[in-house]
């Protein structure tokens, strides 16, 4: 247990202060979904700020255990992760305010004060987020902060986790045609951008994530880019668990190619579901060009993880024969 508290207290702390104040609020926020009938669009108030938090607990975790291993510019990094730790505070703290209010965050064009100065910041908060995470990114693509399989999925999870952070831009940039509607408190509001292809907001959506089941959107690819480097140090937690009693595992370099087929197929993951979104396409009723792109990825993959466990098997049996 000590060890366990000595390395979290190595870690960002700026960062982890996010991390605890971001998860006071996925609890209130849990609260609020469960006593708070108040909703926008067909969805609770509070369900917003619910997922937000969450997510900022996990990857401002995992940025702050990832900066806390830097052997080099370990000052810049450590500003670095201070910018994007204030930057996910006010922008989530705002996604909250607004939640409370009972109205609209994203896309909100009313010309009330509070909302133009807080969508003013919160446009701003985007550009220092995927600042902050590609700065990271390009620091650790230079440095080793561990074993080949672990290296190798810090520097793929990162860039597509800063891949998914970019399309916050079209997010916020997507000014389509304006759309009327109503926030909880029955206040006309005018929404302009949306994050659908092909559908308005407010649409009939899936349970929990509210991804829409009649178009596209781009909340999908955004997700699955950023939690990529939690897909991937799991896979390197799993390998590294199996190698223990698979002994053709044990070999660094095995494990790193795994992680590798682990990669691409993640990847081709992302890109489908990317491409799929832009075509104004659910996730659940992909046509024919969809599911051949994602078995392309799968066949890929599929081949490449069955060379690379043929040949790790073979290296091991040759060289440790069978014993009589």
């Amino acid at each position: 247990m000590r060890t366990v508290l000595a390395e979290l207290k190595s870690w960002h702390r700026p960062l982890m202060l996010m991390v605890l104040t971001m998860a006071a609020l996925v609890l209130t926020a849990a609260v609020g979904v469960l006593v708070d009938s108040r909703e926008v669009l067909n969805e609770s108030v509070w369900l917003k700020p619910f997922k937000f938090g969450l997510s900022f607990v996990l990857y401002g975790a995992t940025l702050a255990w990832l900066l806390s291993r830097l052997r080099k510019a370990k000052r810049f990094g450590w500003w670095t992760g201070t910018v994007f730790a204030i930057t996910g505070i006010v922008d989530v703290g705002f996604i909250a305010i607004q939640a409370a209010r009972g109205t609209f965050s994203h896309f909100n064009a009313n010309s009330d004060t509070f909302n133009q100065v807080g969508r003013q910041v919160f446009m701003s908060g985007v550009i220092g987020l995927f600042g902050a995470s590609l700065v990271v990114a390009v620091m650790l693509l230079f440095q080793r902060v561990g074993d080949a399989p672990l290296n190798r999925a810090i520097r793929v999870g990162l860039g597509l986790a800063t891949a998914g952070m970019f399309l916050a831009f079209y997010l916020v940039g997507n000014n389509s045609a304006e759309q009327q509607v109503v926030d909880a408190s029955g206040q006309p509001v005018t929404l302009a951008g949306s994050h659908g292809i092909g559908v308005e907001a407010g649409g009939p959506g899936m349970p929990l994530t509210n991804w829409s089941t009649v178009g596209g959107d781009l909340r999908i690819p955004h997700f699955v880019g950023l939690h990529a480097i939690h897909a991937l140090l799991a896979v390197v937690l799993v390998l590294s668990v199996l190698a223990a009693r698979v002994a053709w595992l044990r070999p660094e370099r095995v494990r790193a190619r795994l992680v590798g087929v682990a990669a691409f197929a993640y990847t081709g993951l992302m890109i489908t579901v990317t491409v799929q979104a832009f075509r104004g396409q659910s996730l659940i009723h992909p046509d024919g060009q969809t599911l051949g792109m994602l078995a392309g990825f799968i066949a890929i993959s599929l081949a490449a993880l069955g060379g690379v466990v043929t040949a790790a098997r073979g290296e091991t049996a040759y060289r440790v024969p069978d014993r009589v």
